[in-house]
């Protein structure tokens, strides 16, 4: 076994690595950029080597720098992590010419399922399921229906030069077929000047479900169950579960044995991901191997009772793989969350800054289930524009799907998070969508039900009463408190404060009696609910927690002026309690509307100019591109939203622009 090992990564994946090492006796180096000098990953480490730049291109995809600082410290191993270098070929040749063990495949595996078409010839020739089609050119309308009809439908038309949806067609019927062949045909010929087109089997509602399998270096493989990841958002993963609720035992089973034998055919030899595109009838169709291990693999360790992490060392060390295929067992369930420095409201664009606020829930057992959290920052940490902008993978494990989800939602709404704009108030609102909660998922499922957007909906129903109760408690505690200021002209006990309240929640208004009882605060709304609240929640803390009716909850709590701003269940209102009088006369002042911007064109994130594309004077019309701006390794072109006339510009390529700053005005 190693005795010192190099992480060559950041974050939150080099802090899970490190955490397995020490439990193994293992010491670690980190690495870091100049904009990671003081990140948890460096601190967690007992040693660390500066390797470049802020820039990763500088610094962690620089394979010299990594093999250099493993020989300053004498390290015999590096975990590549996932991202960055962990899928280069020439990374494992570089550190075996330098006597250093690459934790991850052989150089061979990786070149193998590296390149996509290459991975699809090796996948066929091990007998694994691939999407079904004729790739040779279809001569007339005739042939296609016949390959078609051999295929079975729907299937897709595709032009063979085509791009950007064009001389593209699905067809559900031989009918469809012909007349989808003439169309694809037609089109494929004037937009790119070649008509020839193909014909494969169109995934209806395709799901994303993956393998995880490991293998040793004495021929051992085995496969770890499956995960899916089919809630997703510009083709990157937001939540992630194992089981997945689509597959019986059987399927399972041969998705699991098709996987082992794709890493035999490649003489796999670490933990990597055979990731298959299913249909809702079970169906499934190989899509590519990451050979690497994946950001959702605590998931799986959480179903296993396996550390992924420990395997890989173990086995990059020679050792044979503890368990054969007969010992994997699946218990329980185990749903995940990527929390994301972004901005769910505007269509998840980035975010950057300090986090002033980071407390995440507690680790262990809430009830019958188990809280994970994994994370690479700390309260005061730099969310840089640099990296990748995960913050956290939340992870909460129970017996069942359904109290993995309950629970999984409890946890996010005792995670507060304040300095950022953050997609916790998404992940909430996902937990409690009927469509998620059955299991009825697609990899369309976030454009499908949020087709304009996320919004946090106001509270209704139970919800809203809930989040009612706490208001008129909070705002109980905060009274009681201002009783006890000393120095008052009248004597506290000499006060009658009115127990009748009228909580206003967002739009909506809720009558309550509001009372101290020798087990906590009693709330009797006008309906005859009454619910007794009990917490320990001091005024400052950024989570309440406590009972509501017996019931444990956790509300996100925000002061406002006259009021608090309470996030529950991916529900958000501003909550204010009035007297019967105060209500009334709240009632009569006016809304101070917000001013618009129509004439300005704002930075929608934190981010670098990368280019302007108009000039003063120029007249632009609804949809035209005006500007170009890069974070966190996306560029996001910035259009008109209606016909004007640019009048001036107020910033240039190469700025650092903050969230909102004006980069031109229109005349």
């Amino acid at each position: 076994m190693f005795d010192k090992i190099l992480i060559a990564n950041r974050g939150e994946i080099a802090c899970r690595i490190i955490k397995t090492a020490r439990r193994m006796g293992i010491k670690t180096v980190a690495v870091y950029s100049d904009a990671d000098r003081d990140a948890l990953h460096v601190a967690m480490a007992d040693e660390a080597v500066h390797i470049g730049p802020a820039a990763a291109a500088q610094s962690y995809l620089v394979i010299d720098k990594i093999v250099e600082a493993c020989r300053q410290t004498g390290a015999q191993a590096v975990h590549p992590g996932y991202g960055f270098l962990s899928e280069r070929e020439a990374f494992p040749k570089a550190l075996e010419a330098a006597g250093i063990v690459f934790i991850g495949p052989n150089p061979g595996a990786i070149a193998a399922m590296g390149d996509k078409i290459e991975s699809k010839k090796a996948a066929s020739a091990a007998k694994v399921s691939t999407v079904p089609g004729f790739l040779g050119v279809i001569e007339s309308p005739e042939h296609a229906v016949t390959i078609a009809d051999e295929i079975g439908y729907p299937v897709m038309i595709k032009a063979s030069a085509g791009g950007g949806g064009k001389g593209m067609r699905i067809a559900h019927s031989a009918g469809e077929v012909a007349e989808g062949f003439a169309r694809a045909r037609s089109e494929a010929a004037s937009s790119f000047g070649d008509d020839r087109v193909f014909v494969e089997k169109f995934i209806t509602d395709p799901r994303h479900i993956e393998i995880q399998v490991i293998g040793d270096k004495h021929g051992n493989v085995v496969y770890l169950g499956e995960r899916e990841c089919s809630i997703q958002r510009r083709n990157q993963k937001v939540i992630e579960e194992a089981p997945s609720p689509l597959l019986d035992e059987a399927t399972r089973r041969r998705m699991g044995e098709q996987a082992v034998a794709l890493a035999r055919a490649v003489n796999y030899d670490s933990a990597g991901t055979v990731e298959f595109v299913a249909g809702q009838d079970k169906s499934f169709y190989f899509l590519e191997m990451n050979t690497r291990l994946q950001v959702e693999h605590p998931v799986t360790e959480m179903i296993t009772g396996l550390d992924l992490v420990e395997l890989m060392i173990r086995v990059a060390a020679g050792e044979t793989l503890p368990i054969a295929q007969d010992d994997v067992t699946l218990n329980g369930w185990a749903v995940e969350s990527r929390v994301y420095a972004e901005d769910p409201t505007r269509n998840f664009l980035p975010s950057i800054g300090r986090l002033t606020t980071y407390r995440p829930p507690e680790e262990g057992p809430l009830g019958e289930a188990i809280v994970r959290n994994d994370t690479g920052v700390e309260e005061g940490s730099e969310i840089a524009i640099h990296y990748d902008p995960m913050i956290a993978k939340l992870v909460t494990w129970a017996p069942t799907r359904a109290e993995a989800i309950s629970s999984q939602a409890q946890a996010l709404d005792a995670f507060a998070i304040d300095g950022i704009r953050h997609n916790i108030p998404f992940l909430s609102a996902l937990m409690h969508h009927p469509r998620w909660q059955e299991g009825r998922l697609s990899t369309g499922f976030i454009a499908e039900e949020f087709p304009n957007g996320f919004e946090a909906p106001k509270p209704e129903g139970e919800v809203a009463r809930r989040m009612a109760a706490a208001a008129a408690a909070i705002d109980h505690l905060l009274n009681e408190r201002k009783r006890g200021i000393s120095g008052q002209m009248r004597e506290p006990n000499l006060l009658r404060f009115e127990q009748e309240r009228v909580v206003r929640l967002g739009e909506e208004s809720f009558e309550a009696v509001v009372e101290t009882t020798e087990d906590g605060i009693a709330v009797a709304f006008a309906d005859g609910t009454e619910w007794l609240v009990e917490s320990d929640w001091v005024p400052g803390e950024p989570v309440w927690t406590g009972t509501i009716g017996g019931a444990p909850s956790a509300i996100q709590v925000r002061s406002l002026l006259n009021g608090v701003f309470l996030q529950h269940a991916g529900a958000a209102a501003e909550a204010r309690v009035y007297t019967r009088r105060e209500a009334e006369l709240a009632a009569l002042m006016p809304v101070k509307e917000v001013g618009g911007s129509g004439k300005q064109l704002l930075c929608p994130m934190p981010g670098l100019v990368k280019s302007i594309m108009v000039t003063p004077g120029q007249e632009v019309k609804a949809g035209e591109p005006l500007a170009i701006v890069e974070a966190m390794k996306m560029e996001n072109v910035l259009r008109a939203e209606r016909d004007g006339t640019v009048q001036t510009i107020q910033a240039k390529e190469g700025d650092s622009l903050a969230v909102d700053a004006v980069i031109l005005e229109f005349a």
